[in-house]
């Protein structure tokens, strides 16, 4: 791959980053207007239909085997419908910053729970990752042990990382023999009607509420829906492919460094010493214990192995 392709691709992708970490903010501003989960199954439906169209033009559908319809499914619940389901929740009882430092986790719980699923070796390392990590929840708490007790809306966002985690431990087994687009797409509109059936339990007038907002509110919905995530989904899975996932799952660790930034200018959230801690000791984790940086010291290796070689 040449020089300004690659450039090119690592433009988008950190661009995806800072577009989803202003969605948590977006989301924030969403519930607090909207109804929360009518809001949430219409702005997911929104995205599925643009995955669809953008998978629709790129010809990349075709009919899915039993195994395939399985962990697709099991993906939309655990990474649609409960995820966002609960982020909508959550987000109605804490601020934007603490949430996207909390979803900071998800790739770290994702490697756990690949070692735990599918066999993925523990090392010293990533075991020191995991530490590392944990030591960053302890800052996001307050950095006192007196301070360490989880409100209700910290909860419901610690939850909604664990199911987001465990969705893409179904969506890799999926996307083992299936386009990741097509994955995206039934995801997004299936769990769409699935968010849009509770939300008619719970929200019953959630329908009318959605017509009341300003035009501003309904800017920032379809911005959300199509850009940050139905968009921002199906580039982020492109350059997976181009680029590989190690390289571009490292990108992630930008979304709780703009969320923190943009709840401070938007929302004029107050971000704390502690918190700043929390986030660093979290980007460690999660370099240490995705296996970021082992797979760089084993370049390293190699490299000097190889130049070793060619001198002798």
């Amino acid at each position: 791959m040449d020089q300004k392709r690659l450039l090119l691709i690592y433009g988008l992708v950190f661009f995806v980053t800072a577009i989803w970490g202003l969605n948590m903010v977006i989301i924030k501003v969403l519930v607090e207007e909207l109804p929360p989960q009518t809001m949430t199954a219409f702005r997911i439906m929104m995205a599925g239909i643009t995955a669809l169209i953008i998978t629709v033009l790129g010809k990349s559908f075709r009919r899915l085997s039993k195994r395939e319809w399985i962990y697709t499914l099991l993906g939309m619940l655990f990474g649609v419908i409960l995820h966002h389901l609960l982020i909508a929740v959550g987000l109605t009882m804490i601020d934007a910053s603490n949430a996207s430092l909390i979803l900071a986790l998800v790739p770290l719980s994702t490697a756990i729970l690949a070692v735990l699923f599918l066999g993925e070796q523990l090392t010293k390392l990533r075991t020191i990752g995991f530490i590392l990590a944990l030591t960053g929840v302890f800052f996001i708490q307050g950095g006192s042990f007196s301070n360490m007790q989880l409100s209700q809306g910290e909860l419901i966002l610690f939850i909604a990382m664990f199911v987001q985690a465990i969705s893409f431990i179904f969506i890799k087994k999926a996307t083992a023999t299936l386009d990741s687009k097509q994955v995206t797409t039934i995801m997004y509109l299936l769990g769409s009607i699935g968010l849009l059936i509770i939300s008619f339990i719970t929200e019953p007038k959630g329908f009318n509420e959605m017509t009341s907002a300003t035009l501003f509110i309904y800017f920032l919905f379809i911005v959300s829906a199509v850009v940050a995530t139905g968009v921002g989904y199906i580039v982020f899975n492109a350059a997976i492919q181009q680029i590989g996932a190690g390289k571009t799952a490292i990108f992630n660790n930008f979304v709780p460094f703009f969320g923190l930034v943009f709840s401070v200018l938007f929302l004029n959230e107050t971000i704390t010493a502690s918190q700043l801690i929390g986030f660093v000791f979290i980007v460690a984790g999660v370099l240490f214990g995705t296996g970021y940086i082992e797979k760089l010291l084993a370049k390293k290796h190699n490299r000097i192995n190889n130049t070793k070689k060619s001198v002798g």
